[in-house]
């Protein structure tokens, strides 16, 4: 009884923290205000840009602070009521959806297969997963497979190309790898397949990583510009990033064309609008995701 008092005792004493760890916290706080700083000027002025009517006289500083009141909704009116823009949305929509299920759909039981220690030829497996991320291909020998493959101008062509990404895949295959394999081997003796045990048990615990990835995938193939500008020809294809690109070069080479499209609001309103807009998705979908991020990095990083 004296030693676990004692024990106790011990644990319950609080470490006081000296001059040094308050200089250390002091110092992060500050990078960290200064680091809020940096990101939020920039993402204030551009959603007060999209909100500035087309008659205000100032510079960009005292349009950062001018009053809401004041703000007018007509470069987002412009842009919903534009069908070039809804039709662009809708292309980055279904290119997000159908990406990150194929990309799931494909990661996920690829992890899983390299995942056993068991399986005959798992390092050459692991090899042949490695090079193509060490040795890129290029895009010339790339583009020839997808136009065989008969996928331009098809939407499959932004994402099918990158549906497995090599990072993503090792770090869901160390995830795996940290579940007890007691598991597994249970399930097995009960006389489940591997497609049972995938379904049925290693999935149900993998929450946080298919969470996590899932998040990867589809930030790269909503940004993704790339793919899209080099598959897709036609205009009724086109998704949201080559939209703003056009929005973009239009303003800045003074050709109206495309700005033209979308009424009289200011152009500096309209490319901020749609600037913002594009980020909307992903600042909804991040809040729900974010409870799995760091549990579903970490954990899987950890065997690397």
């Amino acid at each position: 009884m004296a030693k676990k008092k004692q024990s106790n005792r011990f644990t319950s004493v609080a470490v006081k923290p000296t001059a040094a760890d308050h200089s250390f916290n002091l110092v992060v706080d500050v990078f960290l205000v200064v680091l809020l700083i940096i990101i939020a000027v920039p993402l204030w002025s551009t959603i007060t840009l999209s909100f500035r009517p087309n008659d205000y006289i100032g510079n960009n500083l005292e349009g950062m602070f001018l009053a809401p009141w004041n703000w007018s909704t007509s470069a987002y009116e412009a842009l919903l009521g534009n069908a070039g823009f809804i039709l662009a949305f809708g292309n980055s929509i279904k290119i997000l959806i159908g990406g990150v299920a194929t990309a799931l759909l494909l990661t996920i039981p690829l992890a899983y297969v390299l995942s056993i220690h068991s399986l005959p030829g798992r390092r050459y497996l692991n090899l042949l997963i490695i090079i193509p991320y060490v040795f890129n291909v290029g895009m010339i020998p790339s583009y020839l497979l997808v136009t065989n493959l008969g996928l331009i101008d098809k939407l499959a062509a932004v994402f099918l190309p990158g549906a497995i990404s090599t990072y993503n895949c090792l770090i869901m295959r160390s995830f795996f790898e940290g579940i007890p394999n007691e598991l597994k081997e249970s399930s097995r003796i009960d006389g489940a397949t591997e497609i049972q045990v995938l379904l049925l048990i290693i999935l149900p615990l993998s929450k946080a990583i298919i969470m996590t990835i899932g998040l990867f995938y589809g930030v790269s193939f909503w940004n993704d510009f790339f793919h899209a500008m080099l598959y897709l020809n036609s205009n009724k294809l086109q998704p949201l990033p080559i939209l703003l690109r056009n929005i973009l070069m239009a303003s800045g080479m003074n050709e109206y064309v495309e700005v033209n499209a979308f009424g009289d609001a200011p152009i500096a309103a309209i490319k901020a609008a749609s600037v913002f807009m594009s980020a909307i998705p992903m600042v909804i979908a991040y809040p729900f995701i974010q409870k799995y991020f760091t549990k579903g990095t970490l954990l899987g990083s950890v065997k690397g």
